[in-house]
């Protein structure tokens, strides 16, 4: 099978007053078609820069970042944007609503951008939004709706299109542990029927608890024995 991610002693630094800070440090990984991972790991240990890069946020300054077979260094920013348009979904931890978009809207926006019918976008925004907790705040703007409320709008927006791949940053840091549950019910759901591959940044015991292989960062490297078990070295 051949690799969904590839990275290749990648690299990046950033400069802090005019200071180089290496944020990742010869990073070499491999995610397969159909996983569940988390990337773990303390503040600083470079978790959302290593999900940056796999979006095609950002490039490294050094390596190879390969996705779905594509180099991410030579695409032009128009083929970066549709690579992320048509296969990954994002969960941000700042939320990244549109907020003169409803709830709906935003999570109907990525299927808008796809040009998907608008009965199946509304079939689809519908239950999924039903299925986050959302149910009858259809109409509401971010302004109106807790922090939790938000991430799962975000959530829903970013498996409504059932990507390949979703990059999750922290994403269930502002829900209760009812709807915790409910959402890794669903991307777990999502990963096993659909063949989503899910990448989280985490440090909710729950959702590593779920994972099937953990990454561990520590100061822009990965820990020999950071996998889970049965799983072999990244």
């Amino acid at each position: 099978m051949k690799a969904l991610i590839t990275l290749e002693q990648v690299v990046k630094e950033y400069r802090d007053n005019g200071v180089p800070v290496r944020a990742l440090d010869g990073i070499d990984l491999t995610i397969e078609p159909g996983e569940f991972t988390v990337v773990a790991g303390p503040s600083g240990s470079g978790k959302s820069t290593l999900l940056n890069l796999i979006g095609g946020l950002d490039q490294p300054t050094r390596g190879r970042v390969s996705v779905a077979g594509m180099d991410t260094s030579v695409l032009s920013n128009i083929e970066l944007s549709r690579m992320r348009l048509y296969k990954i979904g994002f969960v941000f931890q700042a939320y990244n609503l549109i907020p003169v978009l409803t709830a709906y809207e935003n999570a109907e926006y990525i299927l808008m951008l796809q040009g998907t019918p608008a009965q199946k976008r509304r079939e689809r925004i519908m239950s999924l939004l039903s299925t986050v907790g959302l149910k009858g705040l259809e109409n509401r703007f971010p302004r109106e709706l807790s922090g939790g409320q938000q991430q799962r709008v975000a959530i829903a927006r970013a498996i409504a299109s059932e990507p390949q791949l979703v990059l999750a940053d922290e994403p269930t840091a502002n829900v209760d542990s009812k709807t915790s549950a409910s959402l890794l019910d669903l991307m777990m759901e999502l990963n096993r029927d659909k063949g989503v591959t899910f990448l989280f940044s985490t440090h909710d015991p729950a959702v590593m608890e779920r994972a099937r292989r953990i990454i561990r960062l520590r100061d822009g490297r990965i820990v020999p024995d950071g996998d889970g078990p049965g799983d072999s070295p990244a």
